[in-house]
């Protein structure tokens, strides 16, 4: 990715399903800021906590300490005057309130990464991500490997029938699908078997 240099800031955007390197790529960046010297603030949302409190840490096991912080208008009392890049991870937990955080620490002359799933299980935009990306210089679209097919996947199955939007987990709940075997309305094959069941006694 061909960064633009001078004293300007913006935003860079690293999105698609669970399991495409999201946080791995975010933690490379900011492991390259890291040696040419920049100063660098990490945070993440408070409720992932799946590998850790704080510090981002992939599903290969690479991580960065960070802090973790629920509202997103704390960055503006916690980032440094000094810092130089900001980094955020699972940016799609946030509240609409990080596109004009980002956007002001950006109008400051800051670099910001955001990282976060841009569809939700049903296959929808979530969150804030469809705004930032509308309002950032660079979007990252990863993509991951379909556990069905073998194909790219652009969507993220979750594998339970909970109907919540936010239900954090990682593959015993989770996993990445192409758009043909995408199933946004996904039954467990258990709960198949119960429902053919009680239809035939019904019967």
């Amino acid at each position: 990715m061909q960064i633009i240099n001078g004293k300007s800031g913006w935003i860079e955007i690293i999105c698609g399903p669970m399991f495409s390197g999201k946080s791995e790529e975010l933690i490379k960046r900011l492991r390259r800021a890291q040696i040419a010297k920049r100063r660098v603030q990490i945070f993440k949302h408070g409720s992932d906590a799946r590998y850790d409190a704080t510090s981002i840490v992939s599903h290969s096991q690479m991580s960065l300490p960070g802090v973790a912080i629920s509202d997103i208008n704390e960055l503006m009392e916690l980032v440094d005057d000094r810092t130089e890049l900001v980094a955020i991870d699972e940016g799609q937990f946030f509240s609409d309130d990080i596109l004009a955080v980002t956007n002001k620490l950006a109008n400051q002359g800051k670099r910001i990464i955001v990282a976060g799933l841009d569809m939700d299980y049903l296959g929808n935009p979530f969150g804030p991500m469809p705004k930032l990306m509308c309002s950032a210089e660079y979007v990252s679209k990863q993509l991951a490997i379909c556990m069905s097919c073998g194909d790219p996947a652009n969507f993220t199955q979750r594998l339970t029938q909970a109907t919540e939007q936010v239900v954090v987990g990682a593959d015993e709940t989770y996993e990445a699908r192409c758009r043909l075997h995408f199933e946004p309305a996904f039954e467990s094959s258990l709960q198949q078997a119960k429902k053919k069941t009680k239809n035939k006694a019904n019967g």
